[in-house]
Parts: structure tokens; C-alpha cells; sequence
């Protein structure tokens, strides 16, 4: 068979597929192996073999396997709009390997279908005629298996393996496919620019040959980059057609009950929710920010118009002036000019009442004279506007919940004081004052009758009582538990009194310590202020100071004891050594009166406080205060440490409590206002964060004070519990923490003592 008869016979093939393409439009394609029927038919084995043998004419396009225009996928290539060419090293263009043998792996499958259908056939189509074959009914078919099968038959080989041999692979007979002779980079480059349609060409590396697209393949590939459908007949939103028939039916599709998920919420739809939110929350999505808007205005607009404002909280614009009216023309209408009668009128009014502007006619505006009040009202308009008070009140609706802190919930802050649990009774007048020995399981009162009780905690019973001939002013236990001795103030004197606690070595010491056998003598400046004694009635020390006692606080050592005389100004205020039996007075001046004085919990500083103000002495470096806290308040009553030696809390006679920190500034950082009437005493807790006041108003407050170890982090400071239980009769005159349990003893007027535990 000669060239020229397969020439035309391809020619054939090339008209049946563009007659086709319209096909295409329905999504399908039409089996290139079908189409290639008439062609095979005339072609014999003998000539096949004959041109496949010889490798100098072999031309790409007569073979049956050989690649047309219309073999390409719609999403094959890139788009006709791009242009784009994939350049090799001699100018070709290519396309990759993998498109190329797409379908190698089906061809033999291909040709056995071929073969019987072209024998299927032959009885009923004539190869020579052109219109038999264009008419041909050919069954379409989306199966990639209807593709043209590929001319090289090395399968899955790489191409490499041949890069260093004269043929690239083998057709399916078993010949060698030789290589084309490369072109010069200039003269391909030539070619392509003489060519007008090379940006259509395709080099297809694996069987060695330019393909040319089509121009339906081109617009399909620019179709479907655009994101359009492939067929431009298609219609993406066809009207719903409705396949079931509902005029006859009884039952419904289906009865089944509704499911369960379809009335739950979906946890999917939860996890995604949360995992949304979190990623908000650590800035992994972050939202746009609003324009701002420019701020720009009309410079010579009216400033009742423009939405500018000023800086000013209270601006309100000026108020505009009347504009003129009829009455106000040179030449008003008749009805608007007033008669004789009328103007005589107008003089009987008062000024006040009296028309501003009488209207008058003029035949023309150069007869008008001038206004006589011109300069006078502008000099008082703009008087109005420079004097005139313009105030806006602004009322901002917000509610008063919002504007309480945010305090954590009290069940967190647990445990704490809340309940009355004991009650210690056998005083017959007011219990003033109370204190706990440091291991908790007693505890001493003293009252206006003149006696001292000491009871055990858990129990209420009440162990041993000393009677006096004055009213009890305040008691102390040594905060040492080896060495059981109490301080009991009354009127001028203190007493040391032995407990009789604890083992027998430690009341031997005991009883050395108060042993007033060898009592030093005085110095001369001490001597006129206390005189040390033995106290005849109990067995003890006595100290006689030369004013009424109001307040003692025992040194964290237990030897030192330090007593404040309210009425002794500078000399208000003594220390007491127990195991010396000496006194010595402060190294330094006390400015004012003082009130009560603390012993630092771990540190050599000394807190004296008056009615004012409170001041810090090192009691190693004499001389002025090291600082002075700022209360603020009129009258200091009490005042308490906290454990840490940083922060004080200082009650006042007005129901005021401060919270210092002492390292953060001199001025309370919290000012507390909870009793209505004066607190008597504030107390804080050794080991829990607790601190109470009490007052004259029969209650007890109890707060939650946590103090971190973060200098940069502020105390936090919680109202926990109103304590109330005792009589209204003169109050609550005293309150002390248990040292090891989160409890609370109140003493009251009522002669009652009692025990709050959680």
C-alpha cells in the first residue's frame, strides 16, 4: 500500500472526528479504535510490516497507534488563552512522561476487541466509501479502554535507558522505533515562528512525535481552567426534574422513625466550634481590623451640620441666631407694619415685654439708614457666647454589678470561721481581752469582774481562775511552750503569772524565772517609771509602771515584753526583760500618743503605733523611724501583722481597716469600711490566709488574705463571713485566731466567749 492511499485514508479519519466533536458535548467521546476501522481494513499485514521494518520513512501520523489530536483528555493540556510550551533542549515541546503512558497497560486487551470488530463488520461496511463511513452509527463510551493504544510497547521502561541507544522502544510488532534527528535550536526556533499554529503542538517524547490540538480540544482545556463546565452545552443549574411519581401513592418511602442524632446536638460540630475558639484565643486566626474612619470635616461648614466634635466631654455648639423673617424687609408687606395706635402701645409695656424690632417700609435700599443697635448687639452676642455656660450631662446606663471586682467564690477559699461551735461561760462581767498559748489547747480571758480564767479549747471547761481587785485590761501568753507564763495588765501593774503547765522541768525553769529574790536596782531614768515587785498573792513578778497600762505584746523570743501607757508621751512606751528582770526605755522619741505596739515576726523592727499614724523602728540602729505608714484614718485602736513581716493591718475607731503593704508604698493599699460603729481589735492567722476585726456593733468580719510570693502580684483581699451571736450590750471587745486551726474566738460584753470553727 502506497503512502498517498494512507494518506487519504487518514484524511478520512481526521473529517469523521471532527464531524464528532459536537458529540463531545453530552460528556463523551467517541472510541478512536472505531474510527480507525475503514483504514485498517485497507491496510494488509505485509504492508504494516513493511512500514514499521523501515525506520527512514517512518511517518507519526499512518500508523493506527499513532497519537491524533483527539486521543488528549480535556484536562490534559494547558489553556488555548496561556500559550504556554514546555521547551526542550532542541526547542520541541513535551508534555511528561506519565500522560504518555496513561494507557499502555490495556493495549493488548485493545487489539483483540479491534480485530473482532473489524471482522464483525466487513459484511456490512465498505472501506471505500467516505459517506458510509461519516454516517456510521458508532456507539459512544466514556471508557478510557476505547482510547487509541500507544505506538511504543516498552511499557513501564523509563526512556532513560535509551538515552545512550538510536531507538527510543518497539512497536507492537517487535521493530525498533528509531529517533528523529534533532533540530538546531535556530532552526527550531524559526520553525516555530514561520508556523502559526505551533502553540498547538504537543512533543510527545514517548512515541517521538508532534501532536496538534484541535481547536475544540483547545477550548474545552480553556473551559475547564476557567472553572467552567467542559461543554458549553451544559446547563449547571437545570431545572429539577422530579422522577417519582406522588399522584397514586399510598405509603411513603419509608417509615422509619426519625433518628436519634437528628434531636441531639453533633459533637463534630462541637469539637470544630472548640477547636475554632482556641485558635482565636492564642491568636492562630486573627480577624481584620476596622478601617478607621479619616478624620477629615468641612472647614468652613456649620458646626450644627458637621459631625465633628470636639475633644470636650460638655461641647455643645453655640446656638444660631433667628434668621429674619417678612417682618424684618426694608419692605414688608402692609399687614406686618404696626399703626400709631399700636406703637403708642408699645410704649406703656415694660421693657422686657416691648417688641425688640418695629418693622418700617423703605421705597428702596438706599434709603435705609443704619441700624443704631448693630454694634451693641454683636458686642453682646458675643458676650452670650463667651460667658454663656454650656454644660452636657452625660448619664451612662451601666450596671452596678458590673462595677464589683471579680472575686473568687467562697467555697474556693475554704476553710474558714463560719459557725459558732463553743461557747466559754463563767465571766460575770465584760470579757476584754483574750489570748491562746501557742499549742492551742488553752486559752486565758480576763474581764471587767477582775478575774482570770483559763479554759481548755476543745472542752469549754474552765481550769484555774485568778481574782484580782481591778478590772483586767489585757492578757498575753509567752509564746514560747517551754516556758508557761501569762501577762496579765490591770490598772498600773502587770503580773506574770505561773500556769502551772507543762512537764516538771519546764516549771522549774519557770519558777527560776519568777523567782524575785535577786531583783536588780533600777536606773535612775527607770526608776521613775516602773518598779519591779514580787507579788505576794500568787507568787510571781509584779511590775508597777507610774500610768495605767493599756496594751502588752510579747517579743516572738518570749524574754522581751513591750507595755504601752497611753498617757505617758514620750515615755508611753517600756520593754521588759523577764529573765534580767530589767526595763529599759526606747532609744528612740515617740512622736504623739501612743496606742499599741508589735514586735516584728522574724525581724529586729519595731512598730509603734499613735493615734495618726504608725511608725517603724530598728531596734539595732536607734535614732528616726526607718518609715512612717500613712493611715489616713482619725483615731488608730488596734493593730495586727501579717506572718510575713511585709504587710500590716490597722483598725481605727471609725469603723475603717487599712491594709498596708509595706513594700509597695506608706499609704494603705486597701481600705476597708465594714463596721458602723469602732473596731476593738484585728487579728490575722499564722498559718492560714485569714485576718478578722471585731467592733462595737456586736459583729466580726472575717476576710481571706492571700499574700504571694510575686512581688509583682498584689495581695488579694475577700469579705468572707458576718460573725454575729453576742448581745448588742457593748459589743464584741476582742477577737484572737487558734494558732493552728482556721477557728476564731470572739469575747464579748456579754460576758460570753465564743468559738467559730468551719
Amino acid at each position: 500500500m502506497t503512502k498517498k492511499k494512507k494518506g487519504a485514508n487518514e484524511d478520512k479519519i481526521i473529517e469523521t472526528k471532527s464531524k464528532n466533536v459536537s458529540g463531545k458535548s453530552q460528556k463523551q467521546k467517541k472510541p478512536v479504535e472505531k474510527e480507525l476501522k475503514p483504514v485498517e481494513e485497507g491496510l494488509k499485514e505485509e504492508d504494516l510490516l513493511q512500514e514499521s521494518g523501515t525506520d527512514s520513512d517512518y511517518d507519526g501520523d499512518s500508523l493506527p497507534g499513532s497519537l491524533d489530536s483527539d486521543d488528549f483528555d480535556s484536562d490534559f493540556f494547558d489553556s488555548e488563552d496561556d500559550g504556554t510550551q514546555e521547551g526542550t533542549e532542541d526547542g520541541d515541546v513535551e508534555f511528561s512522561d506519565d500522560d504518555a503512558l496513561e494507557h499502555e497497560g490495556s493495549i493488548d486487551n485493545e487489539d483483540d476487541e479491534e480485530s473482532e470488530q473489524v471482522e464483525s463488520d466487513k459484511g456490512e461496511e465498505d472501506g471505500s466509501d467516505e459517506g458510509s463511513e461519516r454516517g456510521e452509527a458508532v456507539e459512544e463510551s466514556d471508557s478510557s479502554e476505547d482510547e487509541v493504544p500507544s505506538r511504543n510497547t516498552v511499557g513501564d521502561v523509563p526512556l532513560e535507558w535509551y538515552k545512550d541507544e538510536k531507538h527510543i522502544g518497539y512497536d507492537i510488532t517487535g521493530k525498533k522505533i528509531t529517533k528523529k534527528e534533532k533540530q538546531d535550536k535556530l532552526d527550531s526556533f524559526l520553525a516555530t515562528m514561520d508556523d502559526s499554529k505551533n502553540w498547538r503542538k504537543i512533543y510527545d517524547e514517548y512515541n517521538d512525535e508532534e501532536v496538534e490540538l484541535t481547536k475544540e480540544e483547545c477550548e474545552l482545556m480553556r473551559r475547564i481552567l476557567k472553572g467552567e463546565a467542559p461543554h458549553a452545552d451544559f446547563d449547571p443549574y437545570a431545572p429539577y426534574v422530579d422522577w417519582f411519581k406522588w399522584d397514586d401513592s399510598i405509603h411513603p418511602l419509608s417509615s422509619a422513625p426519625e433518628p436519634k442524632r437528628r434531636f441531639i446536638p453533633s459533637k463534630w460540630e462541637a469539637k470544630k466550634v472548640l477547636k475554632l475558639v482556641r485558635a482565636i484565643r492564642k491568636g492562630w486566626i486573627k480577624f481584620d481590623k476596622p478601617e478607621e474612619e479619616p478624620n477629615v470635616y468641612l472647614l468652613w461648614g456649620d458646626d450644627s451640620t458637621s459631625d465633628q466634635k470636639s475633644k470636650h466631654l460638655t461641647y455643645i455648639p453655640p446656638p444660631k441666631m433667628k434668621l429674619p423673617g417678612h417682618d424684618e424687609s426694608y419692605n414688608p408687606s402692609l399687614e406686618y407694619i404696626p399703626t400709631e395706635e399700636e406703637k403708642a402701645s408699645y410704649e406703656l409695656m415694660y421693657e422686657e415685654d416691648r417688641p425688640k424690632f418695629i418693622p418700617k417700609r423703605f421705597t428702596s435700599l438706599r434709603s435705609i439708614p443704619a441700624y443704631e443697635n448693630a454694634l451693641k448687639e454683636s458686642f453682646e452676642r458675643c458676650l452670650d457666647l463667651y460667658l454663656c455656660p454650656r454644660v452636657r450631662k452625660k448619664r451612662i446606663n451601666i450596671d452596678p454589678e458590673s462595677l464589683k471586682p471579680k472575686l473568687p467564690s467562697r467555697k474556693d477559699l475554704r476553710p474558714y470561721p463560719n459557725s459558732c461551735y463553743l461557747e466559754y461561760k463563767g465571766h460575770t462581767g465584760a470579757v476584754t481581752t483574750i489570748s491562746t498559748d501557742s499549742s492551742g489547747e488553752w486559752i486565758a480571758s480576763g474581764s471587767t469582774d477582775g478575774s482570770v480564767r483559763m479554759w481548755e479549747v476543745e472542752t469549754g471547761r474552765c481550769l484555774k481562775v485568778w481574782q484580782f481587785d481591778e478590772a483586767i485590761m489585757c492578757v498575753a501568753w509567752n509564746p514560747l511552750s517551754r516556758l508557761p507564763v501569762l501577762a496579765v495588765a490591770m490598772g498600773r501593774d502587770l503580773f506574770f503569772l505561773n500556769t502551772e503547765l507543762g512537764t516538771d522541768e519546764e516549771q522549774e525553769i519557770t519558777k527560776e524565772r519568777l523567782h524575785s529574790g535577786n531583783i536588780p536596782e533600777p536606773e535612775a531614768s527607770v526608776a521613775a517609771i516602773v518598779t519591779w515587785l514580787p507579788d505576794e498573792l500568787y507568787g510571781g513578778i509584779k511590775i508597777r509602771h507610774f500610768k495605767s497600762i493599756s496594751s502588752i505584746d510579747w517579743h516572738r523570743k518570749g524574754d522581751y515584753l513591750s507595755t504601752v501607757m497611753a498617757s505617758g508621751e514620750t515615755r508611753g512606751v517600756v520593754l521588759h526583760q523577764l529573765s534580767k528582770q530589767k526595763t529599759q526605755r526606747l532609744p528612740f522619741k515617740i512622736r504623739g500618743l501612743p496606742v499599741c505596739t508589735l514586735f516584728h515576726p522574724s525581724l529586729s523592727y519595731f512598730f509603734v503605733a499613735t493615734r495618726k499614724d504608725v511608725r517603724v523602728y530598728n531596734l539595732l540602729k536607734p535614732g528616726e523611724a526607718t518609715k512612717k505608714l500613712e493611715t489616713g484614718l482619725r483615731e488608730i485602736s488596734s493593730m495586727a501583722i501579717h506572718p510575713g513581716g511585709d504587710n500590716l493591718i490597722v483598725g481605727s475607731k471609725e469603723g475603717k481597716m487599712c491594709w498596708f503593704d509595706m513594700d509597695l508604698s506608706s499609704k494603705p493599699y486597701k481600705t476597708l469600711k465594714n463596721h458602723p460603729k469602732d473596731i476593738t481589735n484585728v487579728a490575722v492567722h499564722r498559718s492560714y490566709p485569714l485576718f478578722a476585726s471585731c467592733s462595737e456593733d456586736s459583729t466580726a468580719y472575717v476576710f481571706h488574705g492571700m499574700v504571694y510570693n510575686d512581688l509583682n502580684q498584689n495581695p488579694l483581699i475577700v469579705p468572707l463571713e458576718i460573725l454575729r451571736g453576742h448581745s448588742s450590750k457593748g459589743g464584741v471587745l476582742d477577737c484572737k485566731f487558734h494558732p493552728r486551726q482556721p477557728w476564731l474566738f470572739t469575747a464579748g460584753a456579754d460576758s460570753i466567749i465564743k468559738l467559730y470553727c468551719h
